[in-house]
């Protein structure tokens, strides 16, 4: 009763947050320049922002971990290469207009950086664009005075404790299988809290930086909206966009 309550607000949170951070890509790379999708899996996210007519082919390169899906994505002609986001990233300075990464930056040894790397190669005016989950929630603070680790908190690599209790789960992923192994991609490794990445974002010198909250748990869906816009610094997702000057 209790978990399928948290996984329907979660499963509402998650779309909304989704559809805001499309929204920031769309409007970043809607003049036409350049678009690099950071952790771009077989290239979904183009597919979607490419159904809208948001992005053309021509525009957008992806770098992805998983050689399966990279595979994917060149196999639909799309310029998906293969790579480490832990590492710096083999691409000239200032290339893209925009550079985004959706649920992307909790899944890095080295996120700090991860984001110095995209504010290297975004142009002058260039938007980044991420959406990652917030460790600074009530929901988290409630699950740790209950002795509990938290969904959106770093994930041991146990799949043991993964299966039992000890991890409050709000999501179903079927890639679990693999967070005992050397490159787990689908663990949460480094959660950033609201305040903490806006204020690195900060200062690395990134402008105009908004950020939004999504999932004010425990609150009901229908007073979320309104109470996420008081307080996103302790929403269960993350999105935020900056320029660089």
């Amino acid at each position: 009763m209790i978990g399928g309550y948290f996984r329907a607000l979660y499963q509402d949170a998650m779309a909304r947050a989704y559809d805001r951070a499309y929204d920031s890509i769309a409007e970043a790379s809607g003049g036409g320049g350049a678009v690099l999708d950071c952790g771009a899996g077989a290239g979904s996210s183009f597919e979607r922002l490419h159904r809208t007519g948001k992005i053309q082919a021509a525009q957008y390169r992806g770098i992805e971990w998983d050689a399966s899906r990279v595979a994917a994505a060149r196999a639909r002609q799309l310029d998906v290469v293969q790579g480490d986001l832990n590492r710096p990233l083999e691409i000239e300075d200032a290339r893209f207009t925009c550079v985004y990464g959706l649920s992307a930056l909790e899944h890095l040894l080295y996120p700090c950086q991860f984001l110095r790397e995209c504010r290297r190669v975004l142009r002058p005016g260039g938007r980044l664009v991420l959406l990652t989950p917030n460790i600074s929630t009530y929901f988290t603070a409630a699950l740790l005075i209950a002795g509990r680790m938290p969904s959106s908190g770093p994930h041991p690599d146990s799949n043991a404790l993964q299966q039992r209790s000890e991890v409050f789960r709000v999501a179903d992923h079927a890639e679990d299988a693999n967070v005992e192994g050397d490159t787990p991609e689908h663990r949460h490794l480094i959660v950033f809290s609201y305040r903490v990445l806006r204020d690195y974002l900060e200062l690395l010198g990134f402008v105009d930086i908004r950020g939004e909250g999504f999932g004010l748990y425990p609150f009901p869906r229908w007073m979320q909206p309104a109470l996420e816009r008081i307080d996103p610094y302790h929403c269960h997702q993350m999105v935020f966009s900056a320029t660089r000057p």
